[in-house]
C-alpha cells in the first residue's frame, strides 16, 4: 500500500465506529446536510475582513473556530458519503 491508502484506510477504520452506529438513511443526511445560510454569510463576512487585515481578536477567534467546523462537517459528510459508495447505496 501507498502512504495515501495506509493513511486512508486507517482513517476510515478508525472513524468506523462512529459510523457503524448510523442507520443508512442517517448517513445519507449526514452526506447531505444543507449549509446554513445566515452562517455562510457571517463567514463570508469573516474572510473579507479577514483578506483586508480588519479582524479583531474575537472575529480572528470566531472565524478560526467557523473554519474548524467547515472542515469536520466536510470530513463527516466526506466520510458519509464514501461508506455509502462502499456499501452498495
Amino acid at each position: 500500500m501507498s502512504i495515501t491508502s495506509d493513511s486512508e484506510h486507517a482513517f476510515h477504520r478508525g472513524t468506523a465506529p462512529i459510523f457503524a452506529i448510523l442507520s443508512t438513511d442517517q448517513l445519507r443526511q449526514m452526506a447531505h446536510l444543507p449549509a446554513d445560510s445566515s452562517l455562510a454569510d457571517r463567514v463570508d463576512e469573516l474572510a473579507g475582513k479577514a483578506n483586508e487585515g480588519h479582524l479583531t481578536e474575537e472575529e480572528r477567534a470566531e472565524y478560526e473556530v467557523y473554519i474548524e467546523a467547515n472542515n469536520l462537517m466536510a470530513v463527516l459528510q466526506a466520510e458519509a458519503q464514501f461508506r455509502l459508495q462502499h456499501n452498495g447505496v
